[in-house]
């Protein structure tokens, strides 16, 4: 018995061995060929594995395991168990070695997988090279098992900003990178910094990057200013920017704080909007085109959603919604834009919570008036929809501030995480409703609306004037958001009634003007409170009129940044300021725009999430940046 098996092991050996070097892989047997997996593997010294071996996804009872058809390996090529782990060698060669596996009860066996070896001392440096995007560079290293790679770039040595961590897969491999946050037309270093699971830290080869140049007739006129002595809250600027002179200009950009673009997606279009996803990508409504997408930061689109499947999908599921007219995908029969629109929310579990308008023809209104609605859809990529809310099903016509042919005009969507639910703003009600949402559970009943005339009360003093009217951009800038909570968003005053309930902007009416309020909201006793408000004034001195758009949040550090994207006192011109929370509030830093409309604008902590941008950084990253005259200017006063 003893002479038999080592003759069976020989015979293995040789018909593995003579496998491997004549690629006679697969072929030679009747059997269905083994699978192994991994199917390849960067390891560390002394690092182990698990492989499997299975056939047409059945695993493989007892196999034989090799390593450069050796049954078991060897303490110089690694060792693997019988149950298919390998160990890599304490000391590495720099070649790679063969794992496979046989059926010696069928006599079947495998393709072999590569193990690469990654030695700290001496490692294949990493590859940069370019991207779709002239701003945009991909870094690729192999990286072993359990380490993490992050990328430093500046246009010296000294680098500066740094890129997010990331982990190849459990059994290590190919690690790239999208490298952003450069100025066009520039030189810049960049290294990868390996963190291995041993605790010792591991630097690449410098290498070189030159990003390259946006045409000028592309570039958006923006000019920024900085306060002396006043120090900005850390992070980039996010654009979302809407056509009025060129058709060519730039609309999805950021920025650093002096009005560099540092990222673009070449957009033909308007972001309506664009958001920097958890997993570092852009999720963008192209308003013209009617389709959502989610890109990479080089701009390679991962799926793209149109209305004309969601539209499909819908009526699959009996749910029939005219989002596309018939005689357009983009605009009604009255001559505004229906279908995807305003806003668009990812939630935790990867559903996608759309915002979309449509009209219908209503016989038992007078004239029977088209009128424009809007309506929700929780959408999952794989089942498509799954939950809908229509506000002709929850809402009276009665109430239509403003008409009926753009009955509600919504404009921005916000999750509550404490229980699940929805906040709908919608400016053409002057309401924020919530909807009874509960994570796709919820029957969509309105729970309250926020607003004149709807279920809260205003201290005396405080009501009609502290109302909300066309809003914008809704928010929660606190951590509780059910019970009592604060509340705020970009008020754009509209028709402000003053304490007489005369409308702004009318005879006897007081002049119209846009605001910033904090309220305190009591969901228990319905009873709300201003705690703070903040009224813009422009670049000229004249106090902030911003018929429609913008956003408002608090930053990092405290400050309060808004958006005044149509101030009607500053015609042609959009303003982004960061002001102190102080009594008197001191203005830090502020962005101009002129041109093009910042529908909304964010400051996001850098293009990476879980990484933040210093001021500081940004300027040791761009010290010798290219200064080349472009139509974006920056300076300090």
């Amino acid at each position: 018995m003893r002479t038999f098996g080592l003759a069976f092991i020989l015979s293995s050996v040789l018909f593995a061995s003579s496998c491997l070097l004549s690629g006679c892989g697969v072929g030679n047997t009747s059997e269905p060929a083994i699978t192994v997996t991994p199917s390849q593997a960067v390891l560390s010294a002394g690092q182990s594995l698990q492989f499997n071996a299975a056939v047409i996804g059945v695993p493989v009872p007892n196999p034989q395991w090799l390593v450069n058809g050796i049954v078991g390996g060897s303490a110089s090529i690694g060792t693997i168990s019988g149950a298919g782990l390998y160990t890599a060698p304490t000391r590495l060669s720099s070649t790679n070695v063969q794992i496979s596996a046989t059926d010696p009860a069928k006599g079947s066996y495998s393709a072999p997988v590569s193990v690469s070896f990654f030695d700290p001392d001496n490692f294949q440096p990493g590859v940069v090279s370019a991207t779709i995007n002239p701003l945009v560079a991909s870094y690729t290293l192999a990286v072993p098992q359990g380490a993490s790679m992050q990328v430093q770039f500046g246009t010296t040595t000294n680098y500066g900003l740094t890129t997010w961590e990331q982990t190849p897969t459990v059994e290590g491999g190919n690690i790239t990178i999208l490298v952003a946050g450069m100025r066009a037309g520039s030189t810049y270093h960049m290294r990868a910094i390996l963190q291995l699971p041993d605790g010792k830290t591991v630097e690449d080869s410098d290498h070189l990057f030159t990003t390259g140049t946006i045409p000028s007739i592309q570039l958006p006129n923006i000019t920024t200013s900085q306060a002396a002595g006043m120090a900005p809250a850390d992070g980039v600027e996010l654009l979302d920017l809407f056509q009025e002179v060129s058709q060519n200009t730039q609309t999805a950009v950021v920025t650093d704080l002096q009005g560099n673009i540092i990222w673009y997606y070449p957009l033909q279009d308007e972001p309506f909007p664009i958001k920097l996803l958890p997993n570092g990508h852009m999720l963008v409504v192209e308003s013209q085109h009617q389709r959502v997408q989610e890109i990479d930061l080089a701009g390679n689109v991962i799926w793209q959603l149109t209305l004309g499947q969601i539209q499909q999908r819908l009526s699959e599921a009996g749910i029939n919604w005219p989002l596309i007219p018939p005689s357009s995908a983009s605009s009604s029969s009255n001559g505004l834009t229906q279908g995807l629109n305003h806003d668009i929310l990812e939630l935790p579990n990867g559903h996608l919570i759309l915002l979309v308008d449509y009209t219908l023809t209503l016989t038992n209104q007078p004239g029977s008036p088209a009128v424009l609605g809007d309506a929700i859809i929780d959408w999952d990529l794989q089942k498509g929809p799954v939950w809908t809310w229509s506000s002709f099903d929850h809402l009276s016509l009665a109430h239509a501030p403003y008409g009926t042919s753009d009955w509600t005009h919504a404009n921005a969507l916000l999750y509550s995480p404490d229980d699940g639910d929805l906040l709908l703003s919608m400016r053409n009600q002057n309401w924020v409703i919530k909807i009874n949402y509960s994570n796709g559970e919820g029957d969509g009943k309105i729970l309250w609306h926020f607003g004149e005339g709807g279920d809260f009360t205003l201290p005396p003093g405080e009501a009609p004037t502290e109302w909300n009217y066309g809003q914008h951009y809704i928010s929660f800038p606190g951590a509780d958001t059910v019970g009592i909570f604060p509340f705020m968003f970009f008020n754009n005053g509209n028709g402000r009634l003053d304490s007489n309930n005369v409308p702004c902007g009318t005879k006897g009416g007081a002049v119209c003007y846009s605001s910033v309020p904090v309220f305190q909201l009591n969901e228990y006793t319905h009873n709300a409170e201003v705690l703070s408000e903040h009224i813009p004034i422009s670049p000229n001195g004249s106090t902030a009129f911003s018929s429609c758009c913008g956003s408002a949040d608090f930053l990092s550090n405290g400050d309060l940044e808004y958006d005044v994207a149509f101030d009607q006192n500053t015609p042609g011109v959009s303003y982004i300021q960061e002001l102190t929370q102080e009594q008197t509030p001191q203005l830090v830093w502020q962005m101009i725009i002129k041109g093009q409309l910042a529908y909304r604008a964010f400051r996001i902590p850098s293009l990476y999430p879980g990484v933040s941008w210093s001021e500081s950084a940004i300027a040791t990253a761009n010290a010798k940046a290219n200064a080349q005259p472009l139509p974006i200017k920056a300076g300090k006063s």
